[in-house]
């Protein structure tokens, strides 16, 4: 009995508490909304939005005594190198990501939920998406990272088909929730592969397993790597894993467009990240050339159709916005595929890129939900004179414009994307290189294309007197708020770039 009972009490892990808060915290809060939405008033529905941002704010707060990244939990106690979670740089970095985006994504949509969502449900998708994007960086064995995966993405098939009785939102939602649950059965399939290879779901011990893999297994493992890599592949919007992406953009509220964007993509290329560096190092050979070709179909795929878009077309901002992002997804690949050929210290440049495409994406769909309060169908020609009604504005949206484009005054796209060409010429990829670079010089064409047409004079014959002052009311303040934050944190990493780059440089891991 005495054996029996010891056995089982060295089964018990201990759990750093502290390590686990911004996750947990960020679940907590979407709970409590959850109940709180039952016994609110409709007209008192205003505090369930400060409640969730107040959420995030503490979630954020608890990474600051985490900056150490030297926490784990959850270990097992016959090998305490092997965790299912780890507070490192790498977790802590995409977390204060993701959280961040879902907070200016709360501010977008504040106005929103007190008209056109239901509020207790927003909210509590929006924080129960965050919480599970949050968990993703951390994860260090497949079963949690699976979970974390689905906890991030199923919340955000409702976000999309929130708008009820919307044809468009609900057709959105049912091509982002089939093509997402098939990448998923794909992933699934991969991982049951490499565990049926391994006998073990933790990253560190699924390395050292494929190192000694028996001949037969072989072919096993490398389908279970290369299924694997199919849903995160999903989620980065990846060619060919990317025709869902706009129709969804178009059809969701644009707040939770503007949250698909960057946060989606953050749980994306972090899960691809510790999949391929920590888990299956000694498959770079597979991996690697995939990621390459996939790198440089999705930049290109991307910034052609962006260049197609045509300004007049109804919702032509937010197409070339979500086309936009399928390019910089192409470029987020690109230094995942140099660490198969040089070492781990290229993931540092994806990492600074997708601070800089975090920042200035958010800021730019905030101006978009800005416009789209007068002008609802958001085409491109719609920003014309934009400079004359609201400058401030304007400038700021000529300022992302550029970041993205990586041209001066965005400083910090331009350092963004030498770090990343740099990534592929330090490791041999120079076709690579020379795709990005002719991609770069593509997409300058649409981005100065829109900045153009901000300051341009405005057609007031055509829109009419009354239109114009309606564009001249005053903004949404948390809009505003949203806009102005992003501008400020574009132009502190335009003037401070080492702020970013330094990621490009050190080990995460």
């Amino acid at each position: 009995m005495t054996v029996a009972a010891d056995s089982v009490t060295s089964l018990v892990q201990s759990v750093d508490w502290l390590a686990i808060a911004p996750p947990t915290i960020t679940a907590v809060i979407a709970l409590v909304i959850l109940v709180a939405d039952l016994f609110v008033p409709e007209h008192r529905k205003r505090l369930l939005g400060a409640l969730a941002i107040a959420g995030l704010v503490a979630a954020i707060i608890t990474l600051l005594p985490l900056r150490k990244g030297d926490r784990s939990t959850f270990c097992l106690t016959t090998d305490a190198t092997a965790c299912s979670y780890a507070a490192d740089h790498f977790a802590l970095v995409i977390q204060f990501l993701v959280l961040g985006g879902a907070l200016l994504t709360a501010l977008l949509s504040l106005n929103d939920t007190q008209k056109k969502l239901p509020a207790g449900e927003f909210w509590f998708l929006l924080l129960s998406s965050a919480a599970g994007a949050a968990l993703l960086p951390a994860s260090r064995d497949l079963a949690t990272l699976v979970v974390a995966l689905e906890v991030a993405s199923l919340p955000a098939f409702a976000l999309v088909g929130l708008r009820r009785g919307d044809r468009l939102s609900s057709e959105a939602a049912l091509k982002f929730f089939l093509s997402s649950v098939t990448a998923t059965a794909v992933m699934l399939l991969g991982v049951s592969f490499v565990y049926a290879t391994t006998g073990t779901l933790h990253l560190t011990q699924i390395a050292a397993e494929l190192d000694n893999v028996p001949g037969q297994l072989d072919t096993l493992a490398k389908a279970g790597v290369a299924l694997t890599l199919v849903g995160f592949a999903f989620k980065t919007a990846a060619v060919p894993f990317h025709f869902w992406v706009p129709d969804t953009y178009v059809g969701a509220p644009l707040p939770v467009a503007a949250y698909l964007s960057v946060v989606g993509k953050a749980v994306g290329f972090s899960g691809l990240i510790l999949v391929t560096v920590i888990a299956f190092p000694t498959y770079a050979d597979i991996w690697g050339p995939a990621i390459a070709v996939l790198a440089a179909l999705t930049m290109t795929a991307g910034n052609v159709a962006a260049l197609r878009q045509s300004p007049t077309r109804a919702w032509s901002a937010v197409r070339l916005l979500a086309w936009s992002s399928v390019a910089q997804a192409g470029y987020l690949l690109v230094p995942i595929a140099a660490a198969a050929y040089s070492s781990d210290d290229q993931i540092g440049a994806t990492v600074a890129y997708a601070l800089m495409y975090a920042v200035v994406n958010l800021g730019a769909f905030a101006v978009a939900a800005l416009v789209a309060r007068t002008k609802p169908l958001n085409r491109i020609s719609d920003y014309r004179g934009l400079y004359a009604t609201r400058p401030l504005t304007a400038l700021s949206m000529g300022f992302f414009l550029l970041c993205l484009a990586g041209l001066p005054p965005g400083i910090i796209g331009l350092f963004a994307k030498v770090t990343v060409f740099s990534s592929a010429v330090d490791a041999g990829l120079g076709w690579l290189a020379v795709i990005m670079a002719v991609n770069v010089v593509i997409a300058l064409f649409y981005y100065l294309q829109w900045t153009a047409i901000l300051f341009r004079a405005p057609d007031v014959a055509r829109e009419g007197t009354e239109e114009a002052e309606q564009v001249r009311k005053r903004a949404p303040a948390p809009v505003t708020v949203a806009i102005a934050l992003t501008a400020v944190a574009g132009i502190v990493l335009s003037g401070y770039p080492q702020l970013v780059l330094r990621f490009a440089a050190d080990s995460l891991f």
